[in-house]
């Protein structure tokens, strides 16, 4: 039995009338008539009750057609889960993110992505940039957020957020008043960053701007969260330097301040700019394995990357 057949006959079931069936199928009137025999020999039953003037459905042939209808309603919803799934309008996307994207873009491409697609089961995972490489490697996200630069030639990248760094000081340090801060002034001053293995491209450039400044930042903890930093910095443990979207965190005994774009080196005395390094160095990046073919992730990033 193939599928043809129980077209044959939900077509001459819903007509009851063979030439009208045939017709509505675009085939000659025997060879249908031939079908729905053949197929009444391998059921082993009748499916219709047949004079000179009508048809009719038997029976048997009346329960046949109940069940044959809801084959073909599974089969068209069959059809139309593959179609939309084919086109990444359902399944599931994984997504890791690092934390702080949670305060800049993650939220805008959640919202985006949901509008569009409301099918699409998302399933969230906040992981540091080196976890989320190796959980791409192993294929257990789809996409990943992440601190850039990344080196791997079975990855893809690239930048989609980048704001400007602050300076975040406890509410009763002596330069919480002051609206900006001068890098040197913090030359002395006990330093909370992230560890350089968990995020090059945020440790380095804050590194870079501090030694524009004629210093290395004495770095005394090191924390993997930012939220962790923020808490130790309202604890008076230290001062930090974090990316401008932290201040959305409102951290009660923290203040944010931004950098001055020139400072008084403390070794030379000479004074020098630091503003190509205080605009944009606090990047995200997205990246995604380099031969995924997944249709719901090509809509993701289609959004993300859409200018």
């Amino acid at each position: 039995m193939e599928l043809r057949h129980l077209r044959y006959f939900s077509a001459v079931a819903t007509e009851l009338h063979f030439g009208r069936a045939a017709e509505k199928l675009h085939i000659a009137q025997p060879p249908l008539s031939k079908q729905i025999q053949d197929l009444e020999v391998e059921l082993g039953f009748e499916l219709f009750t047949r004079t000179k003037r009508s048809v009719s459905l038997t029976p048997a042939g009346q329960s046949f057609l109940i069940e044959v209808t809801q084959i073909f309603q599974q089969l068209n919803k069959a059809i139309d889960i593959g179609r939309k799934t084919s086109r990444g309008e359902l399944g599931q996307i994984s997504i890791g993110f690092v934390s702080s994207a949670t305060y800049n873009i993650l939220p805008v491409i959640l919202q985006q992505f949901r509008d569009r697609y409301p099918n699409v089961q998302i399933e969230l995972h906040e992981l540091t940039t080196d976890r989320q490489l190796i959980w791409l490697r192993e294929g257990r996200i789809d996409i990943g957020l992440i601190r850039p630069p990344i080196i791997d030639g079975d990855l893809r990248s690239e930048i989609i957020f980048q704001e400007s760094l602050v300076v975040a000081l406890p509410t009763n340090h002596h330069l919480a008043s002051s609206d900006s801060i001068c890098l040197t002034a913090l030359a002395t001053e006990p330093f909370i960053l992230f560890p350089r293995q968990l995020a090059p491209g945020l440790y380095d450039p804050i590194i870079a701007i501090c030694q524009s400044a004629g210093f290395s930042p004495n770095v005394v903890q090191e924390c993997i969260q930012m939220q962790t930093i923020v808490s130790l910095v309202s604890a008076n443990m230290g001062v930090s330097i974090l990316p401008k979207s932290i201040q959305e965190a409102q951290r009660q005994g923290v203040v944010y301040k931004p950098i001055q774009t020139s400072t008084q080196s403390v070794s030379t005395g000479m004074v020098s700019s630091v503003d190509n390094l205080t605009h944009h160095l606090a990047k995200i990046a997205i990246v995604w394995r380099l031969n995924d073919d997944s249709p719901t992730m090509n809509k993701l990033l289609e959004i993300v990357l859409e200018k």
